[in-house]
């Protein structure tokens, strides 16, 4: 029995002993399908060892481990360049996977539910994808998870209450992401958690509570999301372990609390970018493992802390873009470790502590921004030599730039722009050869630009403009092949352009303007520069024509060549350069057709013409340019009509197109510009009438429609362009009268000029209101009555011109007319005054009367002369009548009548009037003839 027995035990061991590794085999075996089939789904080229044909030691494979059993316990294919999804694989597989990690790569979709089944996982980061839409509330059931990353993806929606299950987590990290607002009451603390991260993400609402439960925190980064409200100060209490705070770009508001300091063990603060305010508390001498301190851009005032010196440890320093208006504490000069050193954009004032040399760990300076003063001192150059970046831009600094600068070997940036540094640029700054940006602008530095600078080979930026620089560009500037903006404006420059210049490869921006260049542009200048997109060479005296390659790229935004001696045509290539955007040709010697020198350039949104000599029409396209805010083409020789289509430019601000050649009539389109400011259209052949369409436009400050043969009425309607400030409607064939709504233009301030034209009626007293108005100008009319007194209100008046009218009666009585010139008033009839070459009103009134008298006189004297033959008449027929009833008693009665009747018209001291005599005529004839 004891023999059977035994074989029997022996026999069963044997059997579970040769079915233990099938066991094995198969789930290893289901393992290995289960991730060749996600394998399958995904863009994987670093996979390849992942086959069905070696299913039996997957153990083996790429980014695969496993335990002492043959089963995968960890994925880490972090970094592999993989793309898909997570949907395939199957999470059911794997019972024993205690880690999972891939990161870094391009895995999108969401997260799937599944992923709650791995209940062993403790470490999960699926960070730097880009997955979305929400984290699955199955990611509760991993209670054994000790870290956590699913940074920087595109997730979003709440974070699941479940994950509050996790009392086990150490390190959890949901960063960059779109999470937003949290249940915070459902989530409850970690006891055990030492690293969390929400940043960058879209969580609202104050400092989430269970942190300050999460006592063994010594990581928390809650930066770039919408957390409002101020700091707890539970926080500097609770969570003394913490190494790491970062809750910079938020909304946290109020004073930074003194408590900091129960923070004892932290290496980085980091409170950028939020509300903060009040003064930077003198605290740090009680944090002195402190190495990085972030606190710019906030709202501190008031004094940098002197016992910010106390951090020996301090590597970087930020404070810029506050409102701090102090000195530099000299205490700064004891941070020997600083490397990173920034208070740019605040109100420090005097100069640098001299203390601030011992910092020769200095990697990068910013200080620019501010009222610093005095001179940079050669000593500080000397021992910063390990700088890269030195930003002392927008100050008052003065003084020499040091030739110490040639020391600073390893510099990549010097902007030292915007400060009153005196002097010549150093030749030791030749030394500088990896500078990639150097910009020395705006400050008052004179000599040449040393030939030195053709060493700088990596330099891409370089601008000296606003300086008093003389001399000649460096004839190797060709070298600097990498240069990408050559920027030397407003100088004293002259003589030619180098050749070399055409060698710059990587040119961009060519900016010359305002210098004494002259002699003509190297004729390949732009067939080596692809890239050129921004050139000029404005205010210079260049002479000869545009290079033909000068687009070669085609790639033309900004052209400005005004303004030099420029002759022939434009360069074929510049009708291809569809991204113009601003072109200024004027005050050259241009020819060419223009309707050919210009193609399709829908960004066009300025472009000056004007003083050349371009021939040829506008066509059509011209109003293809929708975005076109400023249109000059001003004296050339342009002919043919204005293109209805200019009325498409519903962004044009100035349309001049003067001194031309223009026939027809202006176009009704023109009414729709409702955003234009300048029209002037003076000195063509333009005919027909104004068009009333003008009246819409309530924006127009200036308006010349001068010297053309423009007919018809002045429009009443334009007394709605109510911010006109310039009116020229003269010499032109307009007839009719002034209309009074002309007074309401209340804006007008510079011109009103209607002379040399046929325009009738009187002068509107409300022409009065133009109380603004500097120049009045109504000559050359057959403008007739008084002028109104009304215009005496116009106190700005300083030239006016009534001249060649028909204009009577006594001027206003203000100053400006009293005092203008006696040509102002010449050639009308009758005018009279207290003005230059005016007879006084009183003299006139005089000369009238007497010339009225005159008229009287010879009036009664005839008319006297009539009545005394009538009379005459009367009484001999009277007598006739009487005579033959009692002729003896009617002569006897009637000859002191007579006498009587003569007497009446004559004895008055010589004076009588035309009713006098007819008065006693009548009475005569009434006396001596009723009834005859």
């Amino acid at each position: 029995m004891k023999t059977s027995h035994g074989a029997f035990i022996f026999l069963l061991h044997v059997l579970l002993f040769s079915l233990h590794p099938l066991k094995i085999t198969s789930s290893a075996r289901t393992e290995a399908a289960a991730l060749v089939k996600w394998k399958n789904s995904l863009s994987s080229p670093l996979l390849n060892s992942w086959s069905l044909g070696n299913l039996r030691n997957p153990c083996i494979w790429t980014g695969i481990l496993c335990n002492n059993g043959g089963l995968v316990s960890e994925i880490n294919l972090s970094n592999a360049s993989l793309s898909g999804t997570l949907d395939q694989l199957d999470f059911i597989a794997f019972p024993n996977l205690t880690r999972l990690n891939l990161s870094f790569n391009n895995f999108s979709g969401s997260i799937p539910s599944s992923i709650g089944s791995v209940s062993n996982i403790y470490s999960l980061d699926l960070s730097n994808n880009v997955l979305e839409d929400i984290i699955p509330v199955e990611i509760g059931n991993l209670t054994e998870l000790q870290y956590i990353s699913l940074y920087n993806n595109n997730l979003k929606g709440q974070v699941p209450h479940q994950i509050g299950k996790l009392q086990k987590v150490q390190h959890m990290d949901f960063g960059s992401n779109y999470l937003m607002s949290p249940q915070w009451s459902q989530i409850t603390s970690f006891p055990l958690l030492t690293h969390l991260s929400f940043g960058y993400n879209e969580i609202t609402s104050g400092f989430p509570d269970f942190i300050l439960g999460c006592w063994n925190l010594t990581y928390l980064d809650l930066s770039q999301n919408h957390l409002n409200g101020p700091i707890p100060e539970s926080l500097f209490v609770n969570l003394g372990k913490l190494e790491y705070l970062n809750l910079s770009t938020n909304s946290f508001l109020g004073p930074l609390s003194s408590n900091l300091t129960k923070l004892s063990k932290l290496k980085n603060l980091r409170l950028a970018t939020n509300k903060h305010s009040g003064l930077v508390p003198d605290i740090f001498n009680s944090m002195p493992n402190l190495e990085i301190l972030e606190l710019f851009n906030n709202s501190f005032q008031g004094k940098i802390p002197s016992s910010l010196g106390q951090l020996k440890n301090l590597q970087k320093l930020d404070l810029r873009m506050n409102d701090l208006n102090s000195t530099i504490p000299s205490e700064l000069g004891w941070c020997t470790n600083l490397t990173y050193l920034s208070f740019a954009s605040n109100s420090l004032t005097e100069s640098l502590p001299l203390s601030l040399s011992n910092l020769t760990k200095l990697r990068e300076l910013g200080l620019s921004d501010n009222n610093l003063s005095g001179d940079v001192s050669p000593y500080f150059i000397s021992n910063w030599t390990q700088l890269i970046s030195l930003q002392l831009q927008n100050n008052l600094f003065t003084g020499e730039i040091p030739s110490e600068i040639g020391l600073l070997m390893d510099l990549k940036y010097l902007f030292l722009y915007n400060n009153t540094f005196s002097g010549s640029i150093p030749p030791e700054i030749g030394n500088l050869k990896n500078l990639m940006s150097m910009d020395l602008s705006r400050n008052r530095l004179s000599g040449i630009i040393p030939q030195t600078i053709k060493n700088l080979t990596n330099l891409q930026i370089l601008q000296l403009f606003s300086n008093s620089l003389t001399g000649t560009v460096p004839p190797k500037i060709g070298d600097l092949t990498l240069l990408e903006k050559l920027d030397v404006n407003t100088n004293q420059l002259s003589g030619q352009l180098p050749d070399s210049i055409s060698n710059l490869s990587a040119l961009q921006t060519l900016f010359l303007f305002s210098n004494e260049f002259s002699g003509i542009i190297p004729n390949d200048l732009g067939k080596n520069s692809p890239k050129l997109a921004n050139v000029s060479f404005s205010n210079n005296s260049f002479t000869g024509e545009l290079p033909s390659g000068l687009c070669s790229g085609f790639l033309l935004n900004q052209f400005t060549v005004n303004n030099n001696s420029f002759t022939g045509r434009l360069p074929g290539c510049l009708k291809n350069c569809s991204s113009l955007n601003r072109v200024r040709l004027e005050g050259n010697r241009f020819s060419g057709n223009i309707s050919e020198a210009f193609g399709v350039h829908p960004n066009l949104e300025f472009i000056s013409l004007s003083r050349n000599q371009f021939t040829g029409q506008l066509s059509t396209k011209w109003g293809q340019y929708e975005r076109l805010t400023n249109l000059q083409m001003d004296q050339n020789k342009i002919s043919g009509v204005i293109p209805a289509e200019i009325g498409n430019l519903t962004q044009l601000r100035v349309l001049n197109l003067d001194s031309n050649e223009l026939i027809g009539e202006i176009p009704v389109g023109l009414g729709n510009l409702n955003e234009l400011l300048n029209l002037n259209l003076s000195n063509n052949q333009l005919t027909g009438e104004i068009p009333r369409t003008i009246g819409r436009l309530t924006k127009l400050q200036y308006l010349d429609l001068s010297a053309n043969k423009i007919k018809g009425g002045i429009l009443e309607d334009l007394g709605n362009c109510e911010s006109l400030q310039f009116l020229n409607l003269s010499n032109n064939i307009l007839s009719g009268n002034i209309p009074s709504e002309l007074g309401n233009l209340n804006g007008l301030r510079y011109l009103l000029d209607l002379s040399n034209n046929s325009l009738s009626g009187t002068i509107p007293p409300n022409l009065g209101k133009l109380t603004s108005l500097e120049n009045l100008n109504l000559s050359h009319n057959k403008i007739s009555g008084r002028i109104p007194s009304a215009l005496s209100a116009m106190v700005s008046l300083r030239f006016m011109d009534f001249s060649f009218n028909y204009f009577s009666g006594p001027i206003p009585t203000s100053d400006s007319f009293r005092k203008a010139p006696a040509e102002a008033f010449i050639e009308n009839s009758g005018l009279c005054g207290n003005g230059n070459g005016l007879s006084p009103c009183d003299e006139v009134s005089s000369t009238s009367r007497s010339q009225n008298n005159d008229r009287k006189l010879h009036i009664a004297v005839i008319v006297s002369v009539v009545s005394l033959i009538i009379l005459a008449i009367t009484i001999v027929g009277c007598f006739i009548f009487r005579s033959k009833t009692n002729p003896i008693n009617d002569e006897t009665k009637t000859a002191p009548e007579f006498e009587n009747l003569e007497s009446l018209i004559w004895e008055r001291e010589g004076k009588f009037t035309i009713g006098d005599i007819v008065k006693a005529t009548e009475d005569f004839s009434a006396k001596y003839c009723i009834g005859s």
